[in-house]
């Protein structure tokens, strides 16, 4: 299997779990008459993603030589993701045992944020700067796929024929990138950090890289920021203007995944043809005009078609746009450091769009859904800008960002 293969596997077996805790076992929860309250409970655990970067230092600085340095943590914690989700099989009636439920979710989400972390440092290694784009891509558009099979197919399985079907599926469905690790053989790893103290360091030396600087605290905030605002207000703005929590799910969480998957794969391949600079410059104007078509929605009219057509759009114009983001991302990773350089990176994004969220809400509370939805289309618009303007300066191949070789320093810049 090759290098896309490999990654494709680990990427959505990876977001297979987070799909079902986010989506379909809220949905079951709900459905057994959990308050809202306590599902808010249940998306605290996600917060542990954002936060991975505390410990991926460890995983660039241990491993084995003789299994392969990141093969080593992934033989671990893809087993560990599946007898996690095993050990939710006992939790038959999950809304009467929360408090379990909740600490097995826990676990299978720091286990997938520290295979994510693994995960991205073999494709750090892995990829050639020409290959990035569709790594990421794949990236992306795994993650509406674990949304998708995890959020809706389990749940159409445990509807019909109840909690053990669905589990075991959800469990088989990622043993499959278990099967895949296993078969890999990862390139050794020549480079070696000698001690803990240099792994850490890299969370901030990977900043004194030519524009990247420039890249995470002007691009990455200014587009993340922009196109979370707007996406925050979809489902208040939804509910406002009179749909069901039914309906809302269906279209949210299903139906505008499918357009997302192909429009991450899509843009990975475009990366590599027309570059970063100009699929960025495409899923900005694919936003704005996804943007100006919510207008509609922010003002209280959701006709179905209308607004099924223009959040698919949206949310396939935001995809396009992240993997751009990751893609540079990964430009700015070295190969002796790549899980923490990506991961501190990407953390930096989530933030952002934790934070869009909370300033969406806020501020729509203020102005109106309208107003913030133009605010985000001039954040983005001045993102896009940014991010070309850095490209222009600061080429993948040129001498700014360091190419993906073994041999290349972990203390870059």
């Amino acid at each position: 299997m090759g290098s896309l293969g490999i990654l494709t596997s680990l990427y959505v077996t990876q977001y297979l779990g987070i799909g079902f805790i986010t989506v379909g076992l809220t949905a079951i929860l709900r459905d057994g008459g959990t308050s809202l309250d306590t599902l808010a409970l249940l998306q605290v655990v996600g917060l542990i993603w954002p936060i991975k970067f505390l410990w991926a230092p460890l995983l660039d600085r241990y491993g084995s030589r003789h299994r392969g340095h990141y093969r080593s943590w992934l033989l671990v914690l893809q087993a560990a993701l599946v007898l996690t989700l095993l050990a939710l099989l006992p939790f038959s009636r999950p809304a009467d045992q929360l408090g379990p439920v909740i600490g097995v979710c826990a676990a299978f989400v720091f286990f997938s944020a520290t295979q994510d972390i693994a995960a991205d440092a073999v494709a750090v290694r892995l990829l050639a700067a020409s290959e990035r784009g569709t790594g990421n891509g794949i990236q992306v558009a795994a993650s509406y796929l674990g949304n998708l099979l995890g959020g809706g197919a389990c749940v159409l399985v445990y509807d019909r024929f109840g909690w053990a079907a669905a589990i075991g599926l959800l469990a088989a469905l990622t043993a499959v990138g278990l099967l895949v690790v296993w078969q890999f053989r990862e390139p050794e790893r020549i480079d070696r950090v000698v001690r803990i103290g240099t792994a850490y360091r890299a969370l901030v030396s990977v900043f004194g890289q030519p524009g990247c600087r420039w890249w995470t605290f002007g691009v990455v905030p200014l587009v993340y920021v922009g196109a979370g605002m707007a996406y925050a207000l979809v489902t208040p703005a939804l509910v406002d203007a009179g749909w069901s929590l039914g309906r809302i799910g269906v279209v949210t969480g299903v139906v505008t995944s499918v357009p997302a998957i192909a429009a991450g794969l899509v843009a990975g391949l475009g990366v590599g043809r027309f570059g970063r600079a100009g699929v960025l410059v495409a899923g900005g104007v694919a936003l704005a005009l996804s943007t100006v078509a919510l207008l509609p929605l922010m003002n209280g009219r959701a006709p179905l078609a209308g607004t099924v057509a223009a959040l698919c759009s949206f949310l396939a114009a935001y995809t396009i746009a992240n993997v751009v983001l990751y893609t540079v991302n990964m430009d700015y990773s070295r190969p002796g450091s790549g899980g923490t350089d990506f991961t501190v990176l990407s953390s930096f994004g989530l933030v952002c769009s934790f934070v869009a969220a909370s300033i969406g809400l806020a501020a729509a509370e203020r102005f109106g859904y309208p107003a913030v939805a133009l605010a985000s289309l001039v954040l983005v618009a001045a993102g896009v800008a940014v991010g070309v303007t850095h490209q222009r300066r600061f080429p993948p191949s040129g001498p700014a960002i360091r190419a993906a070789h073994p041999r290349a320093d972990l203390l870059a810049g």
